[in-house]
């Protein structure tokens, strides 16, 4: 059996005060989950620990992201976080910080079982 990949969810986050890409990158990732009930796991009788599940972050400062703390935000699945160079950063001119635009895109695999051919009986 091979991981196939079965969902891919897209969102995006911000931080409108502060520039924390990691901040921005939590809410992308709960906004592309947050409108989903997914029942992979069940439908294909496996438990949902098994999803394995690849979040590519697209964010201005790609190293400063916290890829644990993005991780934490799922539930279950073994995770695997990714950043990029990715986003917006909009300077503010009044003060030192910045709003950051941070994109997310999750994808879900899973094994998928071959299906056992029964063979005619005569």
């Amino acid at each position: 059996m091979s991981l196939k990949r079965l969902v891919l969810q897209l969102g995006q986050g911000t931080d409108i005060r502060g520039a924390n890409n990691t901040k921005a990158a939590k809410r992308a990732v709960r906004n592309a989950i947050s409108r989903n009930n997914l029942n992979i796991a069940e439908t294909l009788g496996q438990p949902r620990e098994q999803m394995d599940i690849q979040v590519i972050i697209g964010a201005p400062k790609p190293e400063t992201v916290d890829k644990t703390a993005v991780a934490a935000v799922f539930p279950y699945g073994k995770i695997e976080v990714q950043c990029e160079n990715g986003g917006l950063e909009i300077a503010n001119p009044n003060t030192n910080d910045s709003t950051l635009l941070v994109h997310a895109a999750v994808i879900v695999r899973m094994e998928i079982p071959k299906p056992q051919l029964k063979k005619d009986v005569m």
